[in-house]
């Protein structure tokens, strides 16, 4: 099998412009890989379900050899989980994964923000404007579609630093990220993420990386709670049970 992070740079934002124009799979392993990533995040395909090589590779009319490589470049990217003997799966994380997932992006985006800050070119600012813009469009409107363009919005971020390796890496987190989202975020969960991503672009263009730094950690912060990554309280059985056995008592 190749390498499955040799193009491991997730789906570029279809925002229409240089930046961030979608471009055409390169393979036919890419385009597999991208249809199951847009059906994970849509959870067409639930967390957990199995993934059959042979039932892929009849659906998009390939090979298991390719449906294999495009599940095993999910699976860097933190959306299908590979169980030896028994195959591969939609990644269904934990809690505990959850924040440690989103404790990473933290560190990764501070990075972006302070390479970013003060640099950004102007047809750069206007992609990011009008990014902004299609998300705002969708909010309040669409969840799915907002959590698919709030991390498509960070993606495009990290591309325009140029750095291939932390683009890579970014792309995995946000990937595992916006996975994170669908399953734990309460409705309309990324709508306050659209007045962040503004505060974050302008500190940008104000070359106040400090500011910009703080603006993102808050902001992904902020995303972590909106969905509802607190621990949940284990209850002991007998409170959970007492509603039940009220119900019987005196029979």
């Amino acid at each position: 099998m190749n390498d499955p992070t040799a193009k491991g740079k997730g789906p570029p934002a279809n925002d229409g412009t240089a930046e961030g124009r979608k471009a055409a799979p390169t393979s036919r392993t890419e385009a597999v890989q991208d249809a199951l990533r847009q059906a994970i995040m849509e959870q067409k395909l639930q967390p957990g379900a199995r993934l059959p090589e042979d039932a892929i590779g009849e659906t998009f009319g390939t090979s298991r050899t390719i449906a294999r490589e495009a599940l095993g470049r999910l699976a860097v990217e933190g959306l299908v989980e590979l169980k030896p003997n028994k195959g591969a799966y939609v990644a269904n994380p934990t809690l505990e994964e959850a924040l440690d997932t989103f404790m990473v992006r933290r560190g990764l985006e501070c990075t972006v923000t302070g390479l970013l800050a003060g640099k950004l070119k102007p047809g750069e600012v206007d992609a990011l404007n009008s990014f902004i813009e299609k998300e705002h469009a969708v909010s309040g409107v669409d969840d799915r579609e907002s959590i698919r363009l709030a991390g498509e919005f960070h993606l495009l971020l990290a591309r325009m630093t140029g750095n291939q390796l932390l683009i890579r890496y970014v792309t995995e987190v946000v990937s595992r990220c916006s996975l994170i989202l669908a399953m734990y975020g309460r409705p309309h969960s990324a709508d306050c993420g659209v007045d962040e991503h503004r505060q974050i672009v302008k500190a940008l263009v104000d070359g106040d990386a400090a500011r910009a730094n703080e603006l993102m950690d808050h902001h992904l912060a902020s995303v972590a709670g909106r969905a509802m990554l607190e621990a949940r309280q284990e209850r002991d059985i007998r409170d959970l049970l007492a509603p039940y056995a009220a119900r019987i008592k005196g029979l």
